[in-house]
């Protein structure tokens, strides 16, 4: 594992703190999970929310690919979703399929039903795991949470979709229904989080994924002061914003409290490095699918991201998380890149 140093400040905290770094730290998202054969063949004994409910094994999954690559960073193996099975609605991942709620929140009588939910209480797996984690890892481990947005598209429609018609519907029909959910939400992600940070996360993401199926207007009566209020309720560690297809909302970003923001591959980094204000620190943005190519195309594909998002504040990462089919040599060859880069 990339372990640091005693006495220094990790990579990853550096490139967050905008201090000047010799290359760019790496970690990717979803870097535990189901393109490892270790982690197949835990899988092949127990269901994933048996992992994400077990503090052992969330640890074991989550060091996996610290051992094998090297990351400078590991993030905790847990799921988005977990939040919302706490506030009391059922929570079912088929065999082959996606995340489903068979009892989706649909009207204002569902969402007073929701619980507040205590952390400590009611999602211990997790918080244990980040303190064990850290201690075998040696390097910082991430927590992380769905932005309220996200948590609504798949709590009211009840499984993924392409269009979320339902929450949508529900916001455009009932926008004081929806509201009083969006702040439940908010604030049941923001107390997850700040647990998290109490736990020993050295910091945490918010997982914006589908405020790209948002239009602007509605990302920014909805969406944005959502996860600002999740994360003004989180202090004591670096918070990272990701989100994705929403290159057009960069200039409101910067707005919604963040101290880092992730950037998907379909945005030019060092645009959006000028969008942002260059002090603060991006993290990004290789197309997940480039690593399936050759590692000579891994290699120049890595370096030109570095050299648009500049020597200081960046956080080397995907554009979104690894596919399950990705060859471990292509993930090999990206973190090779990385850490061949020296900044003079």
């Amino acid at each position: 594992m990339g372990a640091t140093p005693p006495g220094e400040t990790p990579l990853l905290l550096r490139a967050l703190a905008g201090e000047p770094v010799p290359r760019p730290p790496v970690w990717m998202m979803r870097q535990a999970g189901r393109f490892l054969p270790e982690y197949r063949e835990i899988r092949s004994k127990v269901s994933f929310l048996d992992v994400c409910h077990n503090a052992d094994l969330a640890c074991e999954v989550t060091l996996q690919p610290l051992r094998r690559f090297g990351f400078d960073a590991g993030i905790i193996f847990s799921d988005i979703l977990l939040p919302l099975e706490a506030m009391g609605r059922k929570l079912e991942f088929g065999k082959g399929m996606g995340p489903r709620f068979p009892d989706p929140v649909r009207t204002a009588s569902d969402i007073d039903s929701l619980k507040p939910i205590d952390p400590v209480r009611d999602m211990p797996a997790v918080l244990r795991a980040i303190q064990i984690t850290r201690e075998a890892s040696g390097v910082p481990i991430l927590g992380f949470a769905g932005a309220p947005w996200t948590l609504a598209c798949y709590l009211v429609e009840g499984q993924g979709s392409k269009n979320w018609i339902e929450p949508k519907r529900m916001m455009m029909n009932d926008p004081a229904s929806f509201q009083r959910l969006m702040d439940k939400l908010a604030d049941a992600v923001g107390d997850h989080l700040q647990a998290q940070v109490e736990a020993g996360a050295d910091a945490v993401q918010l997982f914006d994924t589908w405020a790209g199926a948002l239009s602007p207007e509605d990302f920014r009566r909805w969406a944005l002061p959502a996860a600002q209020r999740a994360l003004s309720r989180v202090k004591g560690a670096p918070r990272l914003y990701f989100t994705r297809d929403t290159a057009a909302f960069l200039p409101w970003l910067k707005d919604i409290g963040a101290d880092a923001y992730g950037v998907d591959w379909r945005t030019d980094i060092g645009r959006a490095r000028e969008v942002l204000g260059g002090a603060m620190p991006v993290q990004g943005n290789l197309d997940p699918i480039a690593l399936y190519g050759p590692a000579h195309d891994i290699r120049a594909r890595v370096h030109q991201i570095i050299k648009r998002a500049g020597p200081l504040g960046h956080v080397f990462n995907l554009g979104h998380g690894i596919t399950p089919q990705t060859p471990i040599s292509g993930v090999e060859a990206a973190v090779e890149a990385v850490r061949s880069w020296q900044w003079t």
